[in-house]
């Protein structure tokens, strides 16, 4: 049923008259009367009586009246309601991470996001390098904090900080007893990598680059499929990994990272979202993770 008649039958409903009606809402009589006329033969009833004093509502024309404005207040309701979403101001936030950045990050965004975004409700969903082309394509995550950022044409993303590679050893390797380990002292070792992410120029959500620029690709040993499996191969004397800063927060005991000593190999972080996130939503977000993001960067990814 059309709402703009729902809102001429309420307007001569409260008004008395056709001609009440009509100069209250600025238009003339006669297209007025039609309308009323077509909505009595749409409900299969009259819903006016019609005398010399102006017109008054049935007893249909009265339990017609009472669903007609609680039609219109829920279609108000409706239209405000899309507008807060449009404008970021309700709504859903779906935040996907990868696990590398639970301990180190989330501690300090999580309270940012809900004291920044009080009126949206927000979720947190665990993404893996594996699976975030799928949340993010799917609308599974509404936006997903990636190292690296996700390559795909569907896919936007901003860079909110670069996150420094390190490598892990067993704190027993001889290796640990140097403050930074030149990338070459990696040649001959067994290495651990992280798995193959498609459309990746480097063929690896994290270090795969690295070790293929300094021809180190050949020695991984095995692939697993968090950077967590990977430093338990490490402390099991598996073999040494790569891992972004952000993974020495809650490595294992027995398990020690140092810096590269060859010019401080990065990552970057990136927020990622699919093409046609309300931009209203993206800003808000973005506002309140920078900063954190920031500091977290500063404190070298330290616990807060």
């Amino acid at each position: 049923m059309d709402l703009r008649r729902l809102r001429l039958f309420v307007a001569v409903a409260e008004s008395g008259g056709v001609g009440r009606a009509a100069r209250r809402l600025g238009m003339a009589q006669p297209p007025l009367t039609v309308q009323i006329r077509r909505l009595e033969q749409e409900v299969g009833t009259a819903l006016f009586q019609r005398g010399p004093r102006g017109m008054t509502p049935t007893e249909a024309g009265e339990a017609f009246l009472l669903r007609a404005r609680e039609a219109l207040a829920l279609a108000e309701e409706a239209a405000e309601a899309a507008r807060a979403v449009a404008a970021g101001q309700r709504g859903r936030l779906v935040l996907g991470f990868m696990l590398v950045l639970s301990y180190a990050l989330l501690p300090r965004l999580v309270p940012a996001l809900r004291a920044a975004l009080p009126d949206l409700e927000l979720d947190l969903v665990e993404m893996t390098a594996a699976t975030r082309e799928a949340l993010l394509l799917e609308r599974g995550v509404s936006i997903g904090l990636c190292i690296p950022a996700l390559q795909h044409p569907e896919v936007e993303s901003e860079t909110l900080a670069r996150v420094p590679l390190l490598v892990a050893m067993p704190a027993r390797d001889p290796l640990a007893r140097l403050a930074e380990v030149p990338l070459e002292r990696l040649r001959g070792r067994p290495l651990i990598g992280l798995p193959r992410v498609l459309r990746e120029p480097d063929g690896s959500a994290v270090a795969r680059a690295l070790l293929r620029r300094s021809g180190l690709a050949g020695q991984l040993r095995q692939t697993v499929e968090t950077v967590p499996a990977a430093l338990a191969l490490v402390r099991a004397g598996e073999g040494l990994t790569v891992v972004p800063a952000p993974a020495s927060v809650a490595r294992p005991a027995g398990v020690v990272v140092r810096p590269f000593a060859d010019g401080g190999e990065s990552v970057e972080l990136a927020a990622c979202w699919r093409r046609g996130t309300p931009v209203s939503l993206l800003r808000r977000f973005l506002a309140a993770a920078r900063p954190v993001i920031a500091a977290a960067e500063r404190e070298d990814w330290r616990l807060p």
